[in-house]
């Protein structure tokens, strides 16, 4: 289908606007198609493709070119995309599909160009070569191609050695040794072949791509075992921004409320990081038997993966070893930036196929071996199952997924903030609740607050990814913990202990009853004013109390059993 929506509503949308946007290119072409054309084109193949609407003017208010010359533009862009047996003015041309419009009753000329696959970007107008030919879409704007954005583009696909650079420079006078003796261990625990025959520490190193035969440091060596990789490349670190505003350097603000450079080798840069950005968010103490944990509004499990991936999966070609990994905590959402594209052929839509694609393989085994400074395990794993358990953690948090947005040249991960909600949400569980909650019984109670308090098996299930038969047996032990009441086949529904834990609801629901009416637990809701749930958790309670008779009582009362449906003061 060519278009997405209605003709109309699209030109409607560019009159409101007063201009073209990212996906929609307008061209007045009276007479014969405009030369410029093939710069959208470019932009468009290169990016995410779009539409030219060929014969609607935009400097009159985007009305039909008057005397549009249809068919003579139509040939004279077939042409030029190189059918009809004629030479293209682009390489690597695009998909298309043309098709007649009609805009207040006057015919246009549409062009849908579609997105080239990644093995043949770019393209770009022959007679300026590809350095100068080639665009890219943004906004409204067709801009040209940066050296780097060419350079990811068209390395994309092709195994990359950066990581294998000789930094020249450097000995392994500049390796820290105890370092350097755990990553041996730990590679000789995961896999007992790869120092098969490595019976020196020299050969060792050359094994494990630390150095060459010839004793030089390599890139992935010195970036895992370096004391300080920074000497080298003063710019390989992670540099930790905190801005005041949604924005960076918002008008009559700081421009940095807290900054930190975080070098060394990468496991520091990390660690570094981290504690950066921890000081900066929002955290709530929480009360576990004895002791007392803190949880931050963003989980450290998924700053700390995140902070890995940009570490380890960046562009360390000369042209980006200038560029820092950056991260701007702003009052919303932490974004995560690193130098380079996506490799490998991963896209946003299957960052999470837990398939594993690494530019920088030597750097990325090494890194399987490095032990984090203040944390167990090692930096990487490399199977693939950092992305989705980033997903995973933060969903079933309810904190929203990570946002992924992808360039030629770099690559964010956006994280929104939550702090207030999480505030606030943990002092309603630590006054809503009388009893210690595990992590997945908060998480879930957290959930069905933020969903209206009643929520049924397959909503958490979509929402938390959690087994079915797992959210019944949590939602069976809050309802034995008096936190829920089951009101229906698979749904719950938050009891409101706020309310009930004070004398004020028994009072309002022993008001409403009578001594001469029985009444069920739903009549005396309506007529206390107090949750259906509410009364059921008192009624029981009261009984025991002896405030009130329970008529009709069934042999099954009090030993599990149905309760019995009507009630009377005494």
């Amino acid at each position: 289908m060519l278009l997405d929506e209605p003709l109309g509503l699209i030109v409607e949308r560019l009159r409101r606007r007063g201009t073209d946007d990212a996906s929609v290119e307008v061209k007045a072409c009276t007479n014969k198609l405009s030369a410029d054309v093939w710069e959208t084109v470019s932009a468009f193949a290169n990016t995410a493709g779009g539409l030219i609407i060929l014969g609607l003017n935009e400097a009159e208010g985007f009305v039909p070119s008057a005397n549009f010359a249809i068919d003579r533009v139509r040939d004279q862009f077939v042409s030029g995309i190189g059918d009809g047996g004629s030479a293209a003015v682009v390489a690597h041309a695009p998909r298309y599909e043309l098709d007649r419009g009609e805009v207040d009753g006057l015919q246009v000329l549409l062009v849908r160009i579609f997105e080239l696959e990644l093995k043949a970007k770019p393209c770009y107008i022959g007679a300026r070569g590809v350095q100068s030919g080639s665009y890219k879409r943004v906004d409204d704007k067709d801009i040209k191609m940066s050296p780097a954005e060419l350079y990811e583009l068209q390395s994309a696909l092709l195994p990359s050695d950066a990581d294998g650079t000789v930094v020249s420079e450097a000995t392994v006078e500049d390796l820290d040794p105890d370092v350097v003796r755990s990553i041996i261990a730990n590679r000789r625990l995961q896999t007992p072949r790869v120092l098969r025959g490595a019976d020196t520490l020299e050969k060792q190193l050359v094994r494990l791509n630390i150095t060459t035969k010839d004793g030089a440091v390599k890139l992935a060596g010195l970036l895992s075992a370096g004391i300080y990789p920074q000497q080298f490349y003063p710019k390989l670190m992670i540099d930790v921004a905190v801005h005041s505003d949604v924005e960076k350097s918002a008008p009559g603000q700081p421009r940095f409320i807290d900054r930190q450079l975080c070098d060394g080798p990468i496991p520091a840069c990390i660690e570094d990081a981290l504690a950066a950005i921890g000081r900066n968010l929002r955290k709530a103490a929480i009360v576990q038997g004895a002791g007392r944990r803190e949880d931050w509004e963003v989980p450290q499990e998924v700053l700390r993966e995140a902070l890995a991936n940009a570490c380890i999966h960046r562009e360390y070609s000369p042209m980006f070893v200038g560029q820092a990994v950056s991260v701007d905590i702003y009052p919303d959402r932490i974004e995560i930036k690193n130098p380079g594209g996506l490799w490998g052929g991963k896209t946003v839509d299957n960052l999470a196929d837990g398939e594993s694609r690494c530019r920088n393989p030597k750097l990325m085994s090494l890194m399987g071996a490095t032990p984090l400074e203040h944390a167990e395990g090692a930096v990487a794993e490399s199977q693939g199952s950092g992305i989705p358990a980033m997903i995973r953690e933060m969903e079933s948090r309810s904190l929203g997924r990570p946002k992924f947005i992808v360039k030629a040249d770099s690559f964010t991960v956006l994280l929104s903030r939550h702090g207030a909600e999480l505030a606030e949400n943990r002092t309603w569980i630590q006054s809503h609740v009388g009893t210690e909650l595990t992590d997945r019984e908060e998480t879930l109670l957290m959930f069905m607050r933020e969903h209206g308090c009643v929520c049924d098996v397959q909503k958490i299930r979509e929402a938390l990814k959690w087994d079915s038969d797992d959210i019944r047996l949590i939602c069976g032990d809050l309802v034995d913990k008096h936190v829920l009441s089951k009101c229906g086949k698979d749904t719950f529904e938050i009891i409101d202990m706020s309310r009930e834990s004070s004398a004020s609801t028994a009072d309002r629901i022993l008001e409403a009853l009578s001594a001469e009416v029985d009444m069920t637990a739903r009549e005396i809701a309506v007529a206390s004013g107090v949750k259906i749930s509410s009364v059921r958790y008192h009624l029981p309670k009261m009984a025991d109390k002896g405030l009130i008779e329970v008529m009709g009582l069934s042999s099954e009362w009090g030993r599990g059993g149905t309760p019995p449906r009507r009630y009377r003061k005494k």
